[in-house]
């Protein structure tokens, strides 16, 4: 069996109505995705403290699926005549053949090695060096697989400089996957935040795979104190505005880490810590870099 897939980018004032539209005349599911993500212009929604909100992105993307003889075309035609849009947005549709979802997905992730003793393996692959240290992982809906270069960034600096008995925060925590290799690579205790509720479940789910103690929670029931090292891996924009929650998180001669940052945005969030931190040099990888520093 195959399905109709449609891409339709979308502005912020009518992004929503068209997929609720959608929904109505037929679609089986429809998401909706930042269409400036991993560029400057990327735009965080989900209600990290201190950073203004809204309900969606500025540029959409959404992508909806029908059976294999919907009138795709036709659909979208006529949404955008019930919602006033006067010419149709960017769109295309394709053809979208059944497959093994889970086989797919699964093939994408194989046991991603980060240094010379660190390995991140999902869960469906034996390790490849079982005499290293390895992470089980299974991602499920939340950021944090090793793949992405912001990730490997982190687990190198964690790796690096992990000496022993540490209390780690990871700010962002996503899968739980720094939180974890802190707590492998020897910390004394780490705590992990997210704002999104399957990233905690996702990270409580990986800690006990790995049979490691870390305490993962949503902010608002964080009660947050102050830690040897305290890591976040999210968006730059959210990062700007976190700074005076990361900083005060942060024990005086303790470490910061930061990353889901651009290359070129390193030097405007530099100058936001450097009231808080002697910052070091930026490590790049891909057009990403990964900012580190001392509490002054």
């Amino acid at each position: 069996m195959s399905w109709l897939t449609l891409a339709v980018r979308a502005k912020a004032d009518y992004a929503e109505a068209l997929s609720e539209a959608l929904l109505a005349h037929g679609a089986l599911s429809v998401d909706m995705l930042d269409a400036d993500a991993d560029t400057p212009d990327e735009q965080a929604i989900f209600g990290e403290p201190g950073e203004p909100t809204s309900a969606v992105w500025q540029h959409n993307l959404i992508n909806a699926l029908f059976e294999n003889d919907a009138d795709v075309a036709g659909i979208l035609q006529a949404c955008c005549t019930e919602l006033g849009i006067d010419a149709l947005p960017e769109h295309h549709i394709e053809t979208l053949e059944e497959s093994d979802w889970v086989r797919l997905t699964q093939a994408q992730f194989d046991p991603i090695r980060i240094s010379q003793r660190l390995w991140i393996v999902p869960t469906w692959h034996t390790p490849t060096d079982p005499t290293a240290i390895n992470i089980a992982l299974d991602p499920g809906l939340a950021f944090g697989t090793g793949s992405h270069p912001t990730t490997r960034l982190c687990l190198r600096w964690l790796d690096e400089n992990i000496r022993g008995g540490e209390s780690v925060l990871d700010y962002g925590c996503g899968s739980g996957i720094l939180a974890i290799a802190a707590m492998k690579l020897g910390a004394g205790k780490a705590i992990g935040v997210d704002v999104d509720e399957q990233a905690v479940q996702a990270s409580r789910d990986n800690a006990l795979a790995n049979r490691v103690q870390a305490n993962f929670q949503l902010p608002d029931g964080a009660a947050l104190s102050q830690y040897d090292v305290v890591v976040a891996n999210i968006l730059t924009n959210p990062l700007r505005a976190l700074a005076p929650l990361l900083a005060a998180a942060t024990r005086s001669g303790g470490r910061i880490v930061l990353s889901g940052i651009l290359a070129e945005q390193a030097e405007g969030v530099m100058s936001i810590y450097a009231q808080w931190f002697d910052l070091v040099p930026a490590v790049l990888e891909d057009g990403w870099c990964c900012l580190s520093g001392v509490k002054k």
